[in-house]
């Protein structure tokens, strides 16, 4: 390990646990000296904008525009995020050094009224910051209200139990690694709920100029992980995706092959456009942008000109 290697995170208890993650992973295989990789806090706008939704205020680089500047300034030496917060574009000079091994990609349902999605009675109350989520609850529910619920995991399980809501929906991975996991109520197949693009992968970014840091991350990554991401990242990347825009997909492999499934819907869940893809693993990401440019064909152009 070098004398020093600053990580930079946002400060939430979920991004800390997924920094120190990290950082127990480069001490294990490159040594047990804790000192020489001090973990950096820096606030996202993200982060500080609570009261409205993110969509109103340029979505997903909201969560790593100040992490990313940090990095190239030289500040930090890598970056640790949720894959599903990355933009699909890095900015010149950063690179998605590793991808660790994903968690579980499905999106929990918690209630104190009930046990299910399905069960809520008609009119319930659905706190969401996500605009997928809130579609395909849409989608699934038209009954129901959907609210914004802006927060990280303990301020938004604080406002179910405070009675802002009904119910919400939270990453299952999210959960299970801040020791969360008997806060769900009931977990939602991928079949009921498609999850986001890279959801409970967590990504690491390095400069690319940065031969030092690259090699160190290099053994981090999970080549399987990595490949399923690259190919929801580029039907995501199809579609201009954002957090302005209800899009969902997921990779899986198995036997050589990639299975890819996507959706994207209005944000009410009246429309929706899905696909479904398989071929071989080394052609991943072409497999990915050619699911988005089908379903972007199905759904035509001012589907998501609307959305924009």
């Amino acid at each position: 390990m070098p004398a020093s290697l600053p990580i930079g995170t946002r400060g939430s208890p979920l991004a800390l646990w997924q920094a120190e993650h990290v950082r127990d992973r480069l001490f294990a295989r490159h040594g047990p000296d804790r000192g020489a990789a001090a973990l950096k806090v820096i606030s996202t706008s993200g982060d500080r904008i609570q009261d409205k939704p993110l969509a109103e205020f340029g979505g997903k680089g909201l969560f790593t525009k100040e992490i990313d500047e940090a990095l190239l300034r030289g500040d930090i030496a890598l970056a640790v995020h949720s894959m599903k917060d990355l933009p699909t574009q890095l900015p010149e000079g950063l690179c998605l050094a590793a991808v660790l091994p994903r968690a579980d990609v499905r999106d929990a349902f918690l209630s104190p009224v009930a046990p299910s999605l399905a069960a809520l009675p008609e009119g319930a109350v659905v706190g969401t910051s996500s605009l997928r989520r809130g579609a395909q609850v849409r989608r699934l529910r038209p009954d129901l209200k959907v609210v914004d619920f802006r927060g990280n995991v303990q301020t938004r399980l604080r406002k179910l139990a405070g009675g802002v809501a009904d119910a919400t929906l939270l990453a299952k991975a999210g959960l299970d690694r801040l020791g969360l996991a008997d806060a769900a109520t009931s977990v939602l197949s991928v079949e009921e709920m498609l999850p986001a693009v890279a959801q409970g992968a967590i990504g690491v970014v390095a400069r690319d100029d940065d031969a030092e840091t690259l090699a160190l991350l290099e053994p981090l990554n999970d080549t399987a992980t990595s490949v399923a991401v690259t190919c929801e990242r580029a039907f995501l990347a199809e579609l201009d995706g954002s957090c302005r825009t209800p899009i969902a997909g997921l990779a899986e492999i198995g036997a050589g092959t990639i299975r890819f499934r996507g959706l994207i819907l209005s944000p009410g869940g009246a429309e929706w456009h899905d696909v479904e893809m398989t071929g071989p693993v080394d052609q991943a990401e072409a497999i990915g942008r050619q699911a988005g440019q089908t379903v972007r064909g199905r759904a035509g152009p001012s589907f998501l000109e609307n959305l924009m």
